[in-house]
């Protein structure tokens, strides 16, 4: 949803204020890029990833009993954590995860057949359930 002009006058004011305080901090916020700090949690997730599958592989090749049960657990925990974490921040990245505005309603999602994505399929269908309900509502009138 956009800022009305209020809130944007107001934004701006509070954007001045900061820059006369603290000047430094301005600059450094506003260089700061977004993706850099999304692609090095990526790399993160990929290292722990790298260490749940080593605590795996060293859970199997122990062969101790529930010592080797224990370590195949947490081994598969980490890397099921890292993954999702790391997924999760790669679609931060490219935009997808966000819903902000930016894209239209109706534009997530891959175009099935026809051209049409599966949330304008549902709101059609919905249309067309509530015109049938309206029909038989007047007919029965």
């Amino acid at each position: 949803m956009p800022l009305s002009e209020n809130e944007q006058r107001l934004l701006e004011q509070i954007e001045r204020a900061l820059v006369e305080d603290d000047p430094k901090f301005a600059s450094t916020v506003r260089s700061t890029n977004p993706r850099t700090y999304l692609l090095r949690r990526v790399r993160r997730s990929g290292g722990l990833f790298l260490l749940g599958l080593v605590v795996l592989v060293v859970g199997v090749v122990i062969n101790q009993g529930p010592l080797t049960v224990a370590l195949g657990i947490l081994g598969f925990v980490t890397m099921l954590f890292a993954a999702l974490r790391g997924a999760a921040d790669l679609r931060r990245m490219s935009g997808r995860g966000q819903e902000s505005g930016r894209r239209p309603p109706g534009a997530r999602g891959r175009p099935s057949s026809g051209g049409k994505t599966r949330q304008s399929r549902s709101s059609s269908f919905m249309e067309r359930v509530e015109e049938r309900w309206r029909r038989r509502w007047e007919d029965n009138s």
